[in-house]
């Protein structure tokens, strides 16, 4: 039971983060008429990018202060 708060987080999580990649997707499609020419440059500032944005969602949770 301890841990079921967890698995419905992951699966909350999971779902917006595909909801937010859809849309993003979608509004990207969208706005464009030819697929984006994408070089080596752009794929490793997209990499650094969602590097950090897992970061600092990683340190959302944060660890708890030991009490002495």
């Amino acid at each position: 039971m301890k841990s079921n708060w967890k698995t419905k987080a992951l699966i909350i999580g999971g779902l917006i983060g595909a909801l937010a990649g859809l849309g993003a997707t979608f509004i990207m499609v969208r706005r464009s008429d030819e697929p984006p020419e994408m070089g080596a440059t752009d794929g490793i500032k997209l990499g650094l990018l969602l590097l950090g944005l897992v970061r600092q969602v990683g340190e959302l949770g944060g660890q708890k202060e030991i009490e002495r």
